[in-house]
């Protein structure tokens, strides 16, 4: 756990007191987000140039060694997620409802392909198809050429970023399904239920047989590619899972939203974790590169900790970070809701920083909404809150008063595995 100089009353709150948090509603903080220059998705390199969207519309070309503008090519609505580069070509979808194929040299548009609502999802490349979800409820097929092979309806919007093997399409759903399809023909093979709904931010994270997705009812799942059966599950904090996990040296590291970065081993027990600041979540998978952890995180800094969840160093920037860093010749890439794309080399130095089009920050509603919260104050902790109103303790101290349990670990009220047997 880190502790900053400042240790305040609400930090010691925030972290300590005894929550209850109940979901009271569907989960759509983001659809609700603001015009601005923010960058939430992770940016792609290719040929060493940087290609990444923004919150203003625009997907950019930047050069890789000097952060200079190549191209810009503008969409009509906000894009939230990471391009898919394939055949010399830019592939990303908007929140037009258009899913855009852009020649990655010049930036010029070759085709669009027009859905019903909103693309959250990062497209997949697999056997000569393009796939990707919509908030209208359809995964869609295309090929090269942006013509329409088959579509799959679900029960709800979908803002998860599919994946692929064995010939299947594996992808969630806002109505909390995990769904396995055919990949030649769109035609389902099995659905597995959680709890609520399965957002992925990245690709979905597949190893062998195994699936590993996370779901808003708190819980990373291991399910088996071949028959959708669950292998086991673990328990995350109380504000769901919209991330995916790495997979590294056979352990799984896993940032979920009340800001916890776990380490699990393969048959789902906890090793340890690391806290980020209470107020703020995970939400990307980190990059993992000699044995260091690169964790962004949406206090607004980059961490790099060893394989023991120990912190070496942060990058700080002045917005949120919700995007996997990408690695090229030794320097990290990603971009912040404050409207920059940095580049930082692996100490955490910045070598540059590029700006979108303003540098007007992104209005998304707070992490908790949507969720009712309840501080349960037991009567040790107001003795200890009475005396640290009157004296400075340091966060030791008031750890030294304050002994709980993980409340992490409870039990899930879903018990449904795969309706396919």
């Amino acid at each position: 756990m880190h502790f900053d100089s400042e240790f305040t009353l609400d930090d010691f709150e925030t972290e300590l007191m005894d929550l209850t948090v109940r979901k009271v509603k569907k989960f759509d903080r983001i659809w609700a987000v603001g015009f601005g220059g923010s960058i939430g998705g992770k940016c792609v390199i290719y040929n060493g140039i940087v290609y990444f969207g923004a919150y203003d519309g625009n997907v950019y070309a930047v050069d890789a060694k000097t952060g200079e503008e190549i191209w810009r090519f503008k969409t009509q609505g906000m894009i939230q997620q990471a391009p898919l580069i394939q055949n010399g070509m830019v592939l990303i979808g908007s929140a037009d409802a258009y899913f855009y194929a852009l020649d990655a040299n010049t930036g010029k548009e070759i085709w669009r392909f027009k859905t019903g609502d909103r693309i959250f999802s990062v497209a997949c490349f697999y056997g000569n198809k393009i796939y990707f979800g919509s908030k209208d409820g359809y995964v869609y097929a295309l090929d090269l050429n942006g013509n329409l092979i088959w579509r799959f309806k679900t029960g709800d919007w979908i803002a998860s970023s599919p994946a692929a093997a064995e010939n299947k399409i594996f992808f969630g759903s806002f109505d909390g399904y995990i769904y396995c399809v055919n990949a030649e023909t769109g035609k389902e093979i099995w659905r597995f239920k959680t709890g609520a709904e399965v957002i992925s931010t990245d690709t979905l994270c597949i190893n062998k047989d195994v699936l590993y997705v996370g779901s808003f009812d708190n819980f990373l799942y291991a399910i088996n590619i071949k028959n959708g059966k669950e292998i086991w599950r673990f328990p995350t904090g109380k504000y769901g899972n919209s991330g995916v996990p790495t997979l590294y040296k056979n352990f799984l590291y896993h940032g979920s939203r009340d800001g916890i970065l776990y380490k699990i081993s393969m048959d789902g027990k906890e090793i340890c974790r690391f806290q980020i600041s209470a107020s703020e979540i995970i939400n990307q998978a980190p990059l993992i590169h000699n044995d260091i952890i690169y964790l962004p995180a949406g206090d607004g800094n980059l961490y790099a900790l060893d394989l023991n969840l120990k912190e070496i160093w942060r990058f700080k920037t002045g917005g949120r970070l919700y995007n996997q860093p990408t690695l090229w010749e030794n320097t990290l890439y990603f971009g912040s809701w404050d409207c920059y794309l940095y580049a930082v080399d692996l100490n955490g130095k910045e070598k540059w920083r590029f700006a979108t089009s303003t540098s007007v920050q992104v209005y998304m509603p707070p992490v908790s909404e949507g969720f009712e919260v309840k501080v349960n104050i037991p009567k040790t902790s107001v003795e200890v809150l009475e005396e640290a109103k009157y004296k400075k303790l340091t966060g030791s101290e008031l750890f030294g008063f304050y002994k709980s349990e993980s409340p992490y670990r409870m039990k899930s009220q879903y018990k449904t595995k795969s309706e396919y047997r």
